[in-house]
């Protein structure tokens, strides 16, 4: 898997309207966090928004300097802790609409799934007001629903292989159609991947059912593997692995199954090169018809510039313009 400054929480979003903040009632003193021999949390709760408010408040016990870095990428200010780097994770989330895109679809989410993600984003926000001096970065708090989620689509857009495929195209190495622009393939990396391998309990000394979880992670920074239990008396029940900043487990277990990810080669993203028309550069042609470039200003914080800078995004429906003369959409 790749080693990245961005979380993953596997959420499928797909068409709608306006967004509203959904706030659920949490106790936190109905919340019992119980830590084994190795310092994994064991959270259990009445209700799954509360278990997701203990997994918060356990991540930012043991990581509250990964987590800030978490949040501000959502909020797109991860320039003013990163600089030049974390700007250029601000812009690309822009230039994928990320946040419009939860706005659009956010009717579309489960209700259950809006409760659960209010709980964990809840237990970030209290943490913070109760630990003000651990607090980093102050624009990083409080974070919204909204924020988060945007961060959650971005981050599944770099696990598709944008993050890859972006840097290419920027330094004019994706193959080009004969006629509209020239290039070169390749991105030079090596092999990647991970493993899982499942042991029917026929195969075993014990006669037991075993899955070995082996995810090619590092041991720490933002996509490093978080072990916890979940447990709620609404009938949820997890132990596993998540991302600092995840509200979900994202691999492991619970009473009647396991289960876990790993990458390959399949195909996950497409590039598509736009034919731009030639009387007129801020256009490009879709369906017979040339469609105007949509030009958007984006303000990118970067540590230690005083003042923001602006950069213009161009951009319609799924496309966008990247570069002269090769165009690119996603």
């Amino acid at each position: 898997m790749k080693c990245l400054l961005f979380f993953l929480c596997l959420v499928l979003l797909a068409g709608s309207e306006a967004t509203a903040q959904t706030t659920v009632p949490i106790d936190p003193r109905n919340i019992t966090i119980a830590r084994d021999s190795f310092g994994v949390p064991h959270i259990f709760a009445p209700t799954d928004p509360e278990v997701a408010y203990g997994l918060a408040w356990a991540q930012a016990e043991d990581d509250f300097g990964t987590l800030q870095l978490v949040t501000l990428l959502a909020k797109g200010r991860l320039g003013d802790a990163l600089g030049k780097k974390g700007a250029a994770a601000d812009y690309t989330m822009s230039l994928l609409r990320c946040r419009q895109l939860v706005e659009d679809q956010w009717n579309t989410l489960s209700p259950d799934f809006i409760a659960l993600m209010s709980g964990y984003v809840q237990g970030l926000n209290a943490y913070a007001r109760t630990h003000p001096k651990e607090v980093k970065y102050k624009k990083a708090f409080p974070l919204t629903q909204q924020e988060y989620l945007a961060g959650v689509v971005f981050s599944i857009s770099i696990f598709c292989d944008v993050g890859t495929v972006l840097p290419q195209i920027l330094g004019g190495k994706v193959a080009t159609i004969p006629g509209f622009s020239s290039g070169a393939a390749g991105d030079g990396r090596g092999p990647q991947g991970s493993n899982a391998f499942a042991f029917h309990p026929s195969r075993t000394t014990t006669g037991e059912a075993y899955l070995a979880i082996n995810a090619h992670q590092p041991l720490e920074g933002p996509t490093a593997f978080y072990e916890a239990h979940v447990h709620s008396d609404q009938g949820w029940n997890m132990l596993g692995g998540v991302f600092p900043g995840g509200c979900l487990i994202f691999h492991g277990t619970n009473e009647n199954l396991g289960w876990a990810h790993t990458v390959n080669y399949q195909d996950k993203v497409d590039v598509f090169q736009l034919q731009m028309n030639p009387a007129n550069n801020n256009q490009y042609r879709f369906d017979g018809q040339w469609l105007d470039l949509e030009v958007r200003t984006v303000r990118l914080h970067v540590k230690g510039i005083l003042e923001p800078l602006r950069r213009h995004n161009k951009d319609k429906e799924r496309s966008f313009r990247l570069a002269d003369p090769r165009q690119y959409g996603l």
